[in-house]
């Protein structure tokens, strides 16, 4: 491999997005063509959080035990074909990994050098309990002067019911890629991370490969996007696809995993290997190119990338080339994952069958309140009674008549939470007709729940270290640094498309097309889309269907390198029609009574070569992630609720 460092793109491949992704998946990218590295993305931002008290207390190992697998099944090929292995998965305690995976090497006798990457965790720094102020730590959007934070981003400034402040899980900072890649250049095999950002071994594999200096900022740039498009496995070659019901579910049931080509400029081809199920298409790009983003700069602790000139392009079965990316300096300050102890919560679930619903449910709400002790009412942080489901009409079983409601509860105080459930005991056979629930009444036990909050910190505050192994049980250890530049935060871009500053969104584009007549029909009849979290934020970005099966002749487009709709009129038009329909004030119309005026805002941002719009809707998923009161707390589903919104659309474009 070292022959051919620089001369050919590199080959990148991806085994995991989440924890629970087999272990195998590392075995079979290893095995089923040639690649140059394999990199993974173990952790969400609540793993670690989840087993930071059990690992201080010796009852959790610290890492990621799919990762220690999958290492285990395949460091024969790794060595046999000399290739380079940079994971997530050390966790809490990436040297603890580290020590097994060298165990195992010597064991085999195998020429591989072991390292591992510190300097994420912060708990001892920030912590050991929550600040008591909102300067001491400062939120991850309070840079964004519109945003206002959620009610309960800073509950734990109230402190413990008696007065103390309240315990910190874990403090874990998002590392850059500049560490692995001393590490690489040492001449390390194997690098163990904990929580570097989730592209980060991507970027640091085409760092090194192609030998870029920490200054080449488009071509870092570049191999970020790279990252963002593979880290999360099989979400870009068929999972998580709103387009998924145009194709044959076959081959859907077990997607092959990512593989990245990436040139020497930073440009990219995505693909996988021949002969795995799923596909890798214009569409599933840019599906996964619209997840999880902040507007048009996606930035990392090596490099802020400009995405708004991207270009993606079909070059082949199963290979989509991703290029037009900008880059500069890095920003100063890089994220901080903490997690705290929140309280209590639980909820509860009730099921309603058919006739006068909604009054069932008005009157639950009700009683509830009415039994309900004042003093506990005082309380409680969180009390929601959130109606699931519509009966159907004319339903032919109870199943399809029936819905649910359910009780969300949290709070500092375990007896408030309880009195929750309580209070349905006092409700007893005052209930309203057909009432009935599960037999399992667990859900509505308190149990202890862990809170999330984002935060910033100076990248001039973190010591980051490789850490090499060698056989004989010593180390050397080297202090990586800092990055040479920094470029301060800008306001990030938000705008309306250019006609609603005259009238109605589309109206203008309807009228330019001579345009009278409309018809009623679902986004997603027009337009695929994909919607993720950003800690309390909710992103969510809609596009023009370029080569999903299915879709009427009418919308189909194929993007050339000018993201022009290579297949005429229609296309061009329906992304003419799209854009400026979809709004900053028709995206609040279209999350209807999950809107509130006065606790979020949206910001707004457009990718024309891609024809896409992206949405990002601040505060609407609460305190996020494991502290989220929303059923889907990390706004998965909200895409595909959109897309069956009916809207109304030119009769020329539907055919």
């Amino acid at each position: 491999m070292s022959s051919e460092r620089g001369k050919r793109p590199v080959r990148v491949a991806n085994c995991s997005g989440y924890h629970g992704d087999p272990a195998y998946e590392m075995y079979r990218q290893a095995t089923l063509g040639d690649v140059d590295f394999i990199t993974s993305d173990y952790l969400a931002e609540v793993n670690l959080a989840n087993n930071a008290e059990a690992w201080r207390a010796r009852k959790h190992p610290g890492y990621e035990e799919t990762a220690l697998e999958g290492i285990q099944q395949t460091i024969d090929v790794i060595a046999e074909k000399g290739i380079k292995v940079v994971v997530n998965g050390g966790a809490l305690d990436p040297k603890a990994l580290a020590m097994k995976v060298q165990t195992l090497v010597n064991e085999k006798k195998l020429s591989l050098r072991v390292a591992y990457l510190s300097g994420d965790d912060l708990y001892d720094c920030v912590g050991p309990n929550m600040p008591t102020t909102k300067a001491e730590l400062q939120h991850l959007d309070s840079d964004n002067s519109s945003a206002a934070p959620a009610s309960l981003t800073y509950a734990f400034l109230r402190g413990t019911p008696d007065g103390k402040p309240i315990p910190m899980i874990s403090a874990h900072a998002y590392l850059g890629a500049r560490g692995i890649v001393h590490g690489l250049r040492a001449g390390a095999d194997i690098i163990l991370c904990g929580r570097v950002a989730d592209a980060s071994p991507v970027i640091a594999a085409a760092w090194y490969w192609h030998d870029w200096d920490e200054t080449d900022y488009d071509n870092l740039a570049g191999a970020l996007i790279a990252g963002h498009l593979i880290e999360c496995s099989a979400y870009v070659t068929g999972g998580n696809f709103t387009g998924f019901d145009r194709y044959d579910l076959d081959d859907l049931v077990e997607p092959g995993f990512p593989i990245a080509e990436i040139d020497a400029d930073g440009a990219c081809v995505v693909t996988k290997h021949p002969g795995t199920k799923g596909m890798v298409t214009v569409d599933t790009v840019r599906c996964q190119f619209l997840y999880e983003l902040q507007g048009t700069v996606y930035l990392n602790s090596d490099v802020n990338a400009y995405i708004g000139g991207v270009v993606v392009e079909d070059v082949g079965k199963d290979r989509v080339r991703i290029s037009g990316i900008k880059g500069s300096p890095p920003p100063p300050t890089t994220k901080l994952a903490v997690f705290y102890t929140g309280g209590y919560e639980a909820e509860i679930l009730l099921n309603a069958t058919g006739y006068a619903t909604f009054k069932k449910w008005d009157l639950v709400e009700r009683q509830v309140r009415h039994f309900l002790p004042e003093s506990a009412m005082n309380e409680l942080e969180t009390l929601e009674f959130q109606r699931i489901g519509t009966p159907g009409p004319n339903p032919t079983t109870q199943t399809s008549s029936t819905t649910y409601l359910r009780i969300f509860i949290a709070s500092r105080s375990q007896q408030a939470v309880a009195a929750v459930g309580l209070a349905l005991r006092s409700i007893s056979l005052k209930h309203f007709s057909g009432f009935h629930s599960t037999l399992d009444s667990r859900t509505a036990i308190p149990r202890p729940f862990i809170a999330y909050y984002p935060a910033l910190i100076p990248q001039s505050s973190i010591t980051e270290e490789i850490h090499l192994l060698n056989a004989d049980g010593s180390t050397e250890t080297h202090n990586t640094g800092h990055p040479s530049h920094y470029a301060d935060l800008t306001p990030r871009e938000s705008y309306d498309p250019p006609s609603t500053s005259q009238e109605e969104p589309g109206k203008a584009f309807e009228r330019s097309r001579g345009a009278t007549e409309t018809k009623r029909v679902r986004l997603g009849d027009i337009a695929l889309a994909r919607s993720g979290d950003k800690g309390g934020n909710l992103n969510v970005g809609f596009f023009v269907p370029a080569s999903t099966p299915g879709f009427p002749s009418a919308f189909v487009s194929t993007l050339n390198v000018d993201g022009d709709a290579g297949g005429g009129d229609r296309g061009e038009a329906t992304w003419t029609w799209l854009r400026n329909y979809l709004s900053i004030s028709r995206m609040k119309e279209l999350l209807g009574e999950d809107w509130r005026d006065n606790e979020y805002f949206i910001e707004r941002v457009e990718f024309p070569r891609i024809q896409a719009v992206h949405f990002v809707v601040y505060g609407i998923l609460g305190r996020g992630v494991s502290s989220s009161s929303r059923l889907d707390g990390f706004g998965k589903g909200v895409a595909d609720w959109i897309r069956d919104r009916v809207v109304e659309v030119p009769v020329g474009l539907v055919g």
